[in-house]
């Protein structure tokens, strides 16, 4: 994967330097590094450990390394745009792609800015958008059998779609203290599980030939592991020890983000009239000191009104739903192991949620 990564990123570097040296070396070679620095790739090995499983052969293995950087390349975009949305300084240990363009071009931040100058950021977003491209370029550019092609070009375009839906539906319940369940795993579902596991294993079943049963089977299986991983995600993200998670605690609660979690605990506040809890919530937004003695009255707070509990349990529930339908889908070898394993990883609740999270009334970590 690495390797077919390289070869694509030094491509589309060569073309862009045939236009414009500036434009190549600010944007492109940029690019190009962020792309290929560190990441998880989890996209391409679903899709790939999807191929493998469905019966994909030596003969499918090109198609499926360039629709595979692809999905690193979309995923590129997503960032970049990401970062720039939430104004992020960092990512994956380095300067976010607009700090850096700040920092090389720090006369064009006017002095005592709140944030990066309108520049890096506009130059952040054509980035994003020629990431996108170099995407769509790669899978219009695949040679696979027609029918093969029509399949990957829907799903294509689905997810592409599906993305930016479910980024909007994320921004639009921040702006607007969305604290809907409903609409907090729809936006799971769009932004994470589809994009994330469902389409990437879509993607691999259908350049493989698998028949219709087969990639609604493992779709299904993907969803479901896609949704019980980010419902984790945002517990950790309250719940869980920075130092092994990544990233600060109670991000999620200064922001005002509109997870499920949250609306949980706003519904069950509300039921209850439990309104210091909701009040606790409302005045830790935007809260520039979220940490020690209010970050614990925060857990507390969570923690009386159930809702870290029935996260859990659906959690656990999607976890065996997305087993019983990778069952359904009749895979055997070990390629279908590696892919078994892989959905596991991502569904099944991890040690460190189990530690940090407090116990149920019935004693069973959550």
């Amino acid at each position: 994967m690495n390797r077919e990564l390289d070869l694509v990123c030094a491509e589309f570097v060569e073309c862009s330097r045939s236009l414009d040296i500036i434009f190549a070396t600010d944007v492109a070679e940029r690019l190009a590094a962020f792309i290929l620095g560190s990441g998880s790739r989890i996209r391409p090995r679903f899709l790939w450990w999807a191929m493998r499983a469905c019966g994909g052969s030596d003969p499918h293995v090109p198609g499926a390394l360039r629709v595979a950087a692809a999905l690193e390349l979309i995923q590129t975009c997503a960032l970049i745009h990401d970062d720039v949305m939430d104004q992020s300084a960092v990512r994956r240990g380095r300067l976010s792609f607009h700090a850096q363009i700040a920092l090389q071009y720090p006369a064009a931040t006017p002095p005592q800015a709140p944030g990066p100058s309108r520049f890096a950021q506009s130059a952040a977003v054509l980035a994003g958008d020629l990431a996108l491209c170099w995407a769509d370029d790669l899978v219009a550019g695949v040679d696979l059998d027609p029918p093969v092609r029509t399949d990957i070009l829907r799903i294509w375009r689905a997810m592409r779609t599906e993305m930016v839906a479910g980024q909007y539906l994320d921004l639009h319940g921040e702006a607007t203290s969305s604290r809907s369940a409903v609409q907090a795993i729809r936006t799971v579902c769009l932004k994470t599980a589809r994009y994330t596991v469902e389409r990437p294993l879509a993607l691999g079943a259908a350049l493989a030939g698998a028949d219709g049963a087969t990639i609604r089977a493992l779709t299904a299986a993907g969803r479901c592991a896609g949704i019980a991983f980010q419902l984790r995600d945002d517990l950790l993200g309250v719940f869980g020890d920075p130092e092994v998670t990544g990233k600060p605690s109670g991000d999620d609660i200064r922001s005002g983000k509109a997870t499920y979690l949250l609306a949980l605990a706003h519904s069950r506040a509300r039921a209850t009239g439990a309104t210091t809890v909701i009040e606790l919530l409302q005045d830790c937004r935007e809260s520039t000191d979220l940490s020690g003695p209010t970050l614990s009255s925060v857990r507390e707070a969570l923690q009386s009104t159930g809702a870290p509990a029935q996260v859990e349990r659906r959690i656990e529930r999607l976890v065996r739903a997305s087993e019983h339908h990778l069952a359904a889908a009749h895979l055997h070898g070990p390629a279908a192991h590696h892919l078994a394993d892989l959905l596991g990883q991502i569904a099944s609740p991890s040690q460190q949620a189990a530690t940090t999270a407090p116990a149920d009334s019935d004693g069973a970590a959550r």
